[in-house]
Formats: structure tokens, sequence, C-alpha cells
């Protein structure tokens, strides 16, 4: 397997979300009411998995190892505007967090808020992933020998394998910071 299977693979998991994620947003619009421990659930889904496990790989193995290689000048800007892009994301996901904790605590404001930042989200998701999937992942592995492909999909699993215990760390130390 090429290090980019993981990745295409968490791509349909990803994709899975945003499909419940427009599903909610449908039922805000209906309802103008939003459930919002789905909601709480899918920034959860967005912050570890979509952002830090996922994008994780990417900028701090696939990319940071592009970065070694002499890169077509198209291929670079790619790197920059994906770079960019999880930026944005993360900028998104902070938003409709923030927005549910109002709306949470009875600031219906809140609402309007939480409906743009989804509708961003279900939007940007679909065209992201298809420019990683079809537009350069694939080319990005000719930059690689076998080996070197070899290599960069076990450091994937080794992150993979950090990523819960950086989770529940995370946590621990949060819940730490609250105690008296």
């Amino acid at each position: 397997m090429k290090p980019i299977g993981p990745l295409m693979i968490e791509h349909r998991l990803i994709e899975r979300m945003v499909k419940i994620l427009a599903a909610e947003l449908g039922n805000i619009k209906k309802a103008s009411d939003a459930n919002t421990s789905l909601i709480n659930t899918g920034v959860d889904f967005f912050h570890t998995y979509a952002d830090r496990t996922h994008h994780g790989k990417e900028e701090e193995i696939l990319f940071r190892e592009l970065t070694t290689k002499q890169l077509s000048v198209e291929d670079n800007e790619m790197v920059q505007r994906l770079l960019q892009e999880h930026v944005w994301a993360r900028q998104a996901v902070s938003k409709l967090s923030a927005a549910n904790g109002r709306y949470s605590e009875g600031d219906e404001d809140a609402l309007k808020v939480m409906i743009y930042e989804i509708e961003k989200l279900v939007k940007f998701y679909p065209m992201h992933i298809e420019k990683e999937d079809k537009h350069f992942f694939i080319l990005s592995m000719n930059y690689f020998s076998r080996e070197e492909q070899s290599a960069m999909l076990d450091e994937f699993w080794v992150f993979d394998r950090n990523m819960i215990h950086e989770k529940y760390q995370k946590i621990v130390e949060e819940k730490e910071k609250e105690m008296p």
C-alpha cells in the first residue's frame, strides 16, 4: 500500500461526517434549533480525526517529506494551498464550536453563526478532498522511491498509534487545570 492509501480511506470517513453535518444543517434550518450534542460530536471529529489525525499525517509527514524534494512550481503551490486550507478548516471548526457553546447557553443569535460555519464546512470538505485525491496525492508519490513510501507508511502507523494517547493526555491536563 502506498502512503496515500490510508489518507484516502480517511477521506471516506470524513465525507460520511460531512453528510451527517449536512443533514443536521437541513434540520436546523427547518426547526430553527440545533442538536448541540451532535454538533459537539462533529466538532470533536473534525478537531481530532480530520485535523489532528488526518491533516496531521499530511502536514507532519507527507508535506514534510515533500519539502525535501525538488517539487515543480505547481506542486509546491498546491502544498501551500492545501496547508492554507487546513488552517481555514481549523478556524471554521473552532468558530462552529464557539457558536455551539454560546447556543447551548441560550444565545439564540449563535444559531446563525452555526448555520454559516456548517455551510462552509459542508461545501469545503468535498472540494478539498477531491483536490487531494484526484489532483495531488497520486502525483505526489512520483517524488518518492518505494523505500521512501514504505518508510512514510510506517511513520503513519506510528503517528496513528500515538493519537489516542495525545488526545486523552490533553483532556486530563485540561481537567487538572480546572481543579481547585
